[in-house]
């Protein structure tokens, strides 16, 4: 597969009303993650962060640009079996609080026709957007009880925002049953930017507002950091976490460095000198 030259940005917050932040987030070019735990300490923070580990591995270990949905599929399996262990585990010790689980949201590269294009996969209401000329688009579908309450005609997409069950999930990760995630395949130039977020951005903020902090900010590593900012003035009420990935083009195969981009981050942040 042809090299891509990827730039990405990343930010999260436990909120202003949540003690632990139980998001987790992956970025390791070609492989990006967003998970949103449920459970509570020691539950939903677990289980976003088995999701991250897995990927992570699966970025280290490499996988077939041709069987990108066979990958994701498999490693889905894995931190779904990995999080029932953790939950029989607890309830051995005890434990009654409620089963741990997560949504995720993935985006890595993969070959198609020849092509590089991005294969998206989703369980869960966290969400994936493309922004392409200065317009965003939702590409993922909500895995959620309003959603179905929309995709049935029984309310309007502005009610599902301020529905109150509008945070009841109807498939996740959580180890009790199989779950099988939506997949999107994105040709690269009809995605100039992505977005993979929890519903601590997406539910505070409107798509509206979303599209113009990404048209406004051209370094995504700002646009990550301001949509957090403004999840937080909106309110903050759940973890927000936010990974923006922009391709600027096909590339030779030594022309990314993530490495230097991860020290470039850590300057942009105080974490260096």
């Amino acid at each position: 597969m042809r090299a891509v030259e990827l730039h990405h940005g990343t930010a999260t917050d436990v909120g202003l009303v949540r003690e632990v932040n139980e998001d987790s987030f992956l970025a390791a070019p070609p492989v990006f993650v967003v998970a949103d735990g449920m459970g509570g300490h020691q539950g939903g923070d677990v289980a976003s962060a088995i999701v991250v580990e897995e990927f992570a591995r699966l970025a280290d270990d490499g996988y077939d640009p041709h069987r990108g949905a066979e990958a994701i599929a498999a490693t889905l399996a894995r931190c779904g079996q990995r999080i029932a262990e953790y939950g029989a585990a607890q309830r051995a010790r005890g434990a009654t609080g409620p089963q741990a689980g997560t949504t995720a949201v993935v985006a890595l590269l993969v070959e198609d026709a020849g092509e590089p294009k991005w294969l998206l996969a989703n369980l869960g209401d966290s969400r994936v957007y493309r922004f392409a000329g200065g317009r965003l688009e939702q590409v993922s579908v909500d895995h959620s009880l309003v959603q179905e309450l929309v995709d049935a005609g029984a309310i309007t997409a502005e009610d599902a925002a301020v529905h109150p069950e509008r945070h009841v999930i109807t498939r996740a990760l959580s180890g009790s049953e199989p779950a099988e995630a939506d997949y999107f395949l994105l040709p690269l130039p009809s995605a100039e930017r992505l977005v993979l977020c929890s519903d601590g951005i997406s539910g505070m903020i409107s798509d509206e507002e979303m599209a113009a902090v990404l048209g406004r900010a051209d370094d995504p590593r700002d646009a990550a950091d301001q949509l957090v900012a403004a999840a937080l003035a909106a309110g903050g009420r759940d973890n927000a976490t936010v990974v923006v990935v922009d391709v600027v083009g096909l590339a030779g195969e030594a022309s990314y460095d993530a490495a230097a981009q991860r020290v470039s981050l850590e300057q942009k942040l105080g974490a260096l000198p």
